[in-house]
């Protein structure tokens, strides 16, 4: 770049920079983009608790590359060393953002504001920042909840994420499994993990949200489930009207898509049980009702209402019915997931649903451990591609994971 104008801007970055792979990350995107950058300072912890700084000369040909390299940079946790304030504009209408505005990632972000770095509540990744100057705070908001005239942050001056880092002497839990899924990984130590997991949490009054998709009930693993939730394991779940009302056809009729669970075998009008045991759930209100009236005595959903899991139902197009309890607005279904998870969450588990896993996973912050178990592949590889990349995969079958899971739960 000697021989035409060049374009450069300082940045800083601090923490486990080198075992996290972020300085390389930023190295690398300068270099494969056309640009170049300058090293002009670099101090390296010399023992395993310590961190290491870099003051780097980020260099473009332009000034649209040399943007797009900051704020790459800016995502992974770098900072522009004089710090200006979060540049804002007003919604132009309801549902609408400015352009340029900001768009989020699920890490830990900071605006600056009034001269300091304020938090913003509530990360999630594809969503805008409102900001409020009154109160000093910022937080996220869908475009589909933003307010005209709401200042929204545009560009990427003043906003500052903290990435997810691995220092040298961290023993992460499931850090072993951050390669690629593959269905050849040691799934017995992970599920250890797993297990281990769940019991830190439990003990120390955290949460976990369980996603699942009908193959729960498909493959006979609903008691297994119903183990988790009597143990106090599951303290949210995520689901559509597919698992809910086979659930219920099990407790109803003994089958799942009319197949006998106990036989496995076809059963003569079986295929009407579902929306049998929908209408059932319909004449008595709701699941709840169910339950409270004794209809429902039994399965998934029955232990959800008698132990106080707070469950979500999702809709979609293809749904018999659907049960009362299903939220058919897709807006609507957001925000009530939204306002659980801002409950707090510290495990998703992610049980055989790919639509659902991959929705979710948009919702969860980047610190939330998140588990994908599917007996395909890809579901998992999608979820990270998406951008949870805190996400683990395990190539499974559900009532497999299940019952191993609850084995070393020891229930």
């Amino acid at each position: 770049m000697e021989d035409q104008q060049v374009y450069t801007q300082v940045i800083e970055l601090q923490g486990h920079i080198i075992d996290s792979m972020i300085l390389p990350q930023i190295m690398d995107e300068a270099i494969d983009r056309g640009g170049d950058f300058v090293v002009e300072e670099f101090q390296i912890g010399r023992r395993k608790a310590e961190t290491s700084y870099v003051r780097l000369e980020l260099r473009a040909p332009s000034p649209e590359l040399l943007d797009r390299l900051v704020r790459h940079a800016r995502r992974l946790g770098a900072i522009v060393p004089e710090a200006e304030q979060v540049v804002t504009k007003p919604a132009p209408a309801d549902g609408v953002f400015p352009e340029g505005f900001y768009s989020t990632t699920n890490l830990e972000t900071y605006v600056r504001l009034n001269g300091g770095w304020t938090h913003v509540e509530d990360p999630e990744m594809d969503l805008g920042i409102v900001v409020d100057y009154a109160a000093g705070a910022a937080r996220t908001v869908a475009i589909s909840d933003v307010k005209a005239g709401d200042r929204i942050a545009v560009g990427h001056q003043g906003v500052k994420v903290i990435p997810l880092e691995r220092s040298r002497e961290q023993k992460e839990a499931f850090g072993f499994m951050g390669s690629a899924v593959s269905s050849e990984k040691p799934k017995a130590t992970l599920i250890r993990e797993v297990a281990s997991q769940m019991r830190a949490i439990k003990s120390q009054g955290g949460k976990t949200l369980v996603v699942a998709g009908p193959a729960v009930t498909h493959t006979g693993a609903a008691p297994l489930m119903v183990k988790l939730i009597e143990a106090g394991y599951v303290q949210y779940l995520f689901a559509g009207n597919a698992l809910a009302t086979h659930d219920i056809e099990a407790a109803f009729y003994g089958t799942s898509l009319g197949i006998s669970l106990e036989q496995g075998t076809q059963i003569e009008g079986g295929h009407q049980h579902h929306i049998r045991a929908i209408n059932r759930i319909r004449a008595a209100g709701g699941i709840r009702q169910a339950v409270k009236q004794g209809l429902l005595t039994k399965g998934i959903m029955h232990a959800c209402v008698t132990h106080g899991v707070d469950y979500v139902l999702a809709g979609s197009i293809r749904d018999d019915g659907p049960l009362p309890d299903v939220i058919t607005d897709v807006i609507e279904s957001q925000r009530r997931m939204r306002a659980v998870i801002h409950q707090g969450v510290d495990l998703a588990l992610m049980i055989s649903t790919m639509l659902h896993s991959i929705a979710v996973g948009n919702l969860l912050p980047a610190k939330v451990t998140t588990v994908c178990v599917d007996i395909n592949p890809a579901v998992a590889t999608k979820l990270a591609d998406r951008g949870s990349f805190q996400a683990i995969g395990v190539v499974a079958d559900a009532e497999g994971f299940l019952r191993h899971l609850v084995t070393e739960l020891g229930l």
